[in-house]
């Protein structure tokens, strides 16, 4: 059973883009990553998946059941952070997740306690004394609290500091050790690129790639130098497909090479070089390709 299923998932707003016909699956127990620019559509994506919003057209599944008919249930089940959520300003945090435990029909208290102890977080206090950072640490306790199966997140670590974001990630790997499914909507790519094991693209409100993480690793652009005199070397490198040369001096060439590398290494091996440096690019420079290519 997938832990999220979207079929033809439409949101029009009239004049203005929402979502058109994304289809999606998430398989129980994987860690999807949402990607796109501000506007692409991620959030009111999210929005639909929780039922905060209603799609124009389409259906949406969680764990097995409708996102409308059986809301309640799923909400049991299910654990959320918006991306822009509001809690009552006058209460402590602590009574604030007392509130959603009670709203949840379970309220772990000492489960509670090691959250905030992990996140640093002081429950003592009123939600509006409380700084950005440790608003949103509330947000994701709130989420985590009642221990759920799907984990749904909009830009989880918004706010927080560089500790706390680390800390976050270890308690989304040990999540993804128990089972659990989360999906996670982030501008933060390296985040991305530390959780997840697939990624989905969405620009202009549909959905242009899904791709596994290794298998976009493997299809990325590799930023590779080489130090060498020999000019037909750097004739014959010019010349394979998927290369580009992009620096040449003296001594030594950069080029970016697309794909397989396999080529590229078998040419090096039978020409003498005084130095190679391969660096693979990171998520953020293969999310801005799928971007910048009209073709995709």
């Amino acid at each position: 059973m997938s832990a999220i299923e979207l079929t033809n998932l439409t949101k029009n707003y009239g004049k203005s883009r929402g979502v058109i016909d994304v289809s999606l699956k998430v398989e129980t127990g994987m860690v999807m990553g949402f990607l796109g620019p501000n506007g692409a559509g991620k959030s009111t994506t999210i929005n639909m998946l929780v039922d905060l919003i209603r799609p124009t057209s389409g259906q949406i599944k969680l764990l097995g059941l409708d996102s409308r008919r059986d809301s309640v249930a799923i909400r049991r089940r299910v654990g959320f952070l918006a991306g822009d959520f509001a809690l009552d300003m006058e209460l402590t945090a602590w009574q604030q997740l007392e509130y959603f435990g009670n709203l949840h029909g379970r309220f772990n208290r000492v489960y509670v306690q090691q959250l905030a102890k992990r996140l640093d977080c002081d429950l003592g206090r009123k939600f509006k004394s409380l700084s950005r950072g440790n608003r949103q640490k509330v947000g994701l306790i709130s989420a985590l609290m009642h221990e759920p199966e799907l984990l749904i997140f909009d830009e989880p670590t918004s706010g927080l500091d560089p500790l706390m974001q680390a800390e976050f990630n270890k308690i989304m790997m040990e999540c993804r050790a128990q089972g659990k499914t989360i999906f996670v909507s982030s501008h933060a790519l390296n985040e991305v690129q530390a959780l997840c094991d697939h990624v989905a693209f969405i620009r202009e409100g549909r959905l242009i790639a899904v791709k596994q993480l290794e298998e976009l690793n493997d299809a990325t652009t590799k930023n590779i130098r080489v130090t060498t005199k020999d000019t037909k070397l750097l004739a014959a490198l010019a010349k394979l497909p998927g290369v580009k040369v992009q620096n040449r001096a003296n001594t030594f060439t950069e080029f970016t090479s697309t794909g397989d590398i396999n080529a590229v290494l078998a040419l090096l091996a039978k020409h003498k070089v005084q130095d190679v440096t391969i660096n693979e690019a990171d998520l953020e420079t293969t999310f801005m390709q799928y971007y910048e290519d009209a073709n995709v």
